[in-house]
């Protein structure tokens, strides 16, 4: 019988990641599973309430247990020091997400603002900048036949700040809700 007690999705940049808690009440087991990969297994656990502590690449994420009445827990998560859900707000301004089909293959284009890193399902990308009478490209190869950039021009108000568009072989591609 499966212990499983909470799932979250974490959006990052090198792709969505699906993490599941168990906790075993009456063993104190607690297992955090990472895509269906355990990251952190501890059996036989005295203290049921607590933190673990775990890492998705470059984020620092922790599991809060804490008892709500009687043999009640509640459990959140945290990412980089924030709460799931400003994290989640944080990463939507840091990051331009698109997703789309090449030669038959779900594809994840990630662009981070911050870094001007790009991502291909997963994999960082070589790129080439190149500055445009309107703004910046930033040139990368998604297979052998297929030709990517990303533009990036000025909105021309503050507010708004700088758009991103993805082209894929001169076809602007529309930005993933995730």
């Amino acid at each position: 019988m499966s212990d499983i007690v909470a799932q979250w999705e974490v959006s990052l940049s090198d792709g969505i990641h699906r993490i599941e808690f168990e906790h075993g009440t009456t063993s104190g087991k607690r297992v955090v599973r990472v895509d269906d990969r355990d990251v952190v297994r501890k059996e036989w656990m005295f203290k049921l309430v607590g933190r673990e502590h775990f890492t998705i690449g470059k984020a620092k994420c922790c599991i809060l247990i804490q008892a709500v009445s009687g043999f009640a827990y509640e459990y959140s998560m945290e990412i980089n020091g924030k709460s799931l859900q400003k994290f989640t707000e944080n990463q939507t301004k840091i990051m331009k997400t698109w997703t789309l089909e090449v030669g038959g293959i779900p594809t994840r284009v990630v662009l981070e603002k911050d870094t001007l890193d790009v991502w291909v399902n997963g994999q960082r990308m070589p790129t080439t900048g190149e500055f445009t009478d309107e703004g910046t490209e930033t040139h990368f190869v998604l297979s052998e036949t297929v030709l990517a950039h990303i533009t990036a021009v000025s909105s021309g108000r503050r507010k708004d700040g700088i758009i991103h568009k993805l082209y894929v072989n001169d076809v602007e591609i529309p930005e993933a809700k995730e």
